[in-house]
Formats: structure tokens, C-alpha cells, sequence
């Protein structure tokens, strides 16, 4: 099956077109593709359930709101914020401990980065362990050196033969192809602690995501789904029956994962009316257009 089309319609007019591929997996075997489900990635923030694991695994006194803010890519809201300091005083750290830069377009404080939970969890299994939190967001630290095994072991993997590049908040960021991605998703929850952090994040969306994304979506309109997006158009899901699913958008954009997405899962039986055909709206709030899959 060819790429899943997404066009930008205003007024009917094609003004844009994404291709999106995707695939899923079930049982070590895939169960639909569109595109190419051997196009190779870096996972970005689409790991963030992944790097909880180490964390989750030595950190019995964590609550589900630590893991479900250790999995985020947050929004900067008062909850999410309050999430990530009651993170930091459990480990315990402060906010100096952070090593992460400041964001664009937020204020100028690290907490506000919206990867500080991932990093206040990462400080978290610092403390568990004894390790000495210096440096801990860099290769070859206890820290990198854990997630990159929990990589390894979801993924089927050797942790030596995994690519390795800089994420965008000074981690390691981890690269394979979509398929491996979609195994590792739908093999998740039978990892230990993985149904610990998959439960996390079904009962706190909310502080995964924003209402921007895909999703905190499918995680409110679909039961028993948990999913986190990556940068760069990727976003991974797992699902009932150990089903893992994987989108990744051609051109790098967030804006065709709804539509791709909805239309994707259909044949599984999950619908996503919300998702499938959102508006192209004006400063006025008006809307102006659609984007949804294109019909031929």
C-alpha cells in the first residue's frame, strides 16, 4: 500500500500535501503498511515511555503522575509544571540540577523546557542508584547507558548495533526503522514495569501531552491505547491485544498525524471523528479549510 496522503483544503483547494507512512505490528508480524515501514528514524520524543522504564523499574515509592510527567512532552501548564516539581522533590533535585537549555518562546527558565520531566526523571533514577547526576543527560553515563538497553530489550535488539544521535534537549536519541519502532510498542506492556508506565500515561494525558497533539487524542478517545509523539512528524502508539502502530510523517510535520491517524486505525476498529478531518481556521477563530486524507 502506498503512503497515506494527507492534503490542506481551503475553500477545496489542494494548497498542501503530506505522506505519511505507517505501519503496525501484532505478534512479532506486521498486520498493515502504508509506505514504507522500513524508512529509518530517530525516535526523538516518541522514546519518552522507553527512557521510563530504568526509572520505573527502580523507583517503587513514584506515583503515576511522576511517570506519566517522565514520559511528557509538555505544555508548560500549571498542572504539568507542579508535576515535574513534585518529581524533582522526590528524587530529590532542584531545578540547577536540569540539564537541559531553555526553549524558544518560553520563559527563561528550565523547568518550562517541555522535556524538564523526562529530565527530572532521569535525576530521579540518578538518586536510586547512587550514580553521580553530573553529566547524566550525555553518552556513556549510567543513565544514557540504562535507557539505551531499554531500547535494546523492547526493540529486539543489540544495544551495540543501535545509532545513536543528540535529541534536541541534550540526551541520547536513539534511530531505527518504523517496523522495529511499531515491535517495540506493541511488546511494551509485557517488559518489566511497562504496564506500570503505559497505565501512567492512560490516566494522566493530560500531562503527556497538549491539545495540540495526536496523542493526548487517541489516548482520551480510545481505551487501553497509550501513545507519545516525536519530533519530526513521528508519533508511536500501542494498543489492546499488543498491537503497536507507527507514523511518520515524509516532510517532518505534526499537522497530517490526525487525519493519517484516524484513517490508519479505522480498519481496527477504533474511530477517531476528532482527528480525521480537523479545520484550517483564520486569526478569527473561523474555518477556512480542512485537512484530511486526500480521496485519490
Amino acid at each position: 500500500m502506498d503512503a497515506i496522503v494527507v492534503e490542506v483544503r481551503r475553500s477545496g483547494i489542494v494548497e498542501a500535501r503530506h505522506r505519511v507512512h505507517a505501519v503496525a505490528v501484532r505478534d512479532g508480524a506486521v498486520v498493515a503498511e502504508a509506505g514504507d515501514g522500513q524508512l529509518t528514524c530517530f525516535m526523538r520524543s516518541a522514546s519518552k515511555p522507553i527512557q521510563a522504564l530504568p526509572l520505573a523499574r527502580a523507583r517503587v515509592d513514584l506515583d503515576q503522575r511522576d511517570l506519566a510527567i517522565a514520559s511528557a512532552s509538555h505544555r508548560a501548564t500549571d498542572d504539568q509544571l507542579a508535576a515535574v516539581r513534585a518529581l524533582l522533590a522526590r528524587a530529590p533535585a532542584a531545578e540547577d540540577d536540569l540539564e537541559l537549555g531553555i526553549q524558544d518562546g518560553r520563559p527563561a527558565e528550565r523547568i518550562y523546557n517541555n522535556c524538564s520531566g523526562k529530565h527530572a526523571g532521569m535525576l530521579a533514577l540518578c538518586r536510586a542508584h547512587g550514580w553521580d547526576s553530573h553529566g547524566y543527560r550525555l553518552a556513556g553515563h549510567p543513565v544514557q547507558e540504562a535507557c539505551r538497553d531499554a531500547h535494546a530489550e523492547a526493540a529486539g535488539a543489540d544495544p551495540a548495533e543501535l545509532e545513536t544521535s543528540v535529541d534536541g534537549c541534550g540526551v541520547v536519541t536513539f534511530a531505527m526503522p518504523l517496523e522495529r519502532m511499531a515491535f517495540a510498542y506493541s511488546r511494551f506492556e509485557t517488559l518489566p514495569a511497562g504496564p506500570r508506565v503505559a497505565d501512567a500515561m492512560r490516566a494522566h494525558p493530560d500531562l503527556v501531552g497538549g491539545p495540540d497533539g495526536a496523542d493526548l487524542d487517541l489516548m482520551r478517545a480510545a481505551p487501553g491505547w497509550f501513545a507519545k509523539g516525536g519530533a519530526e512528524g513521528l508519533f508511536c502508539a500501542g494498543g489492546p491485544g499488543g498491537i503497536g502502530i507507527v507514523l511518520k510523517s515524509e516532510d517532518g510535520a505534526n499537522r497530517p498525524l490526525g487525519p493519517a491517524l484516524a484513517a490508519f486505525l479505522a480498519p481496527f476498529g477504533v474511530e477517531l471523528p476528532a482527528l480525521a478531518r480537523p479545520p484550517v481556521r483564520n486569526t478569527l477563530g473561523e474555518p477556512v479549510g480542512e485537512v484530511a486524507v486526500a480521496t485519490s
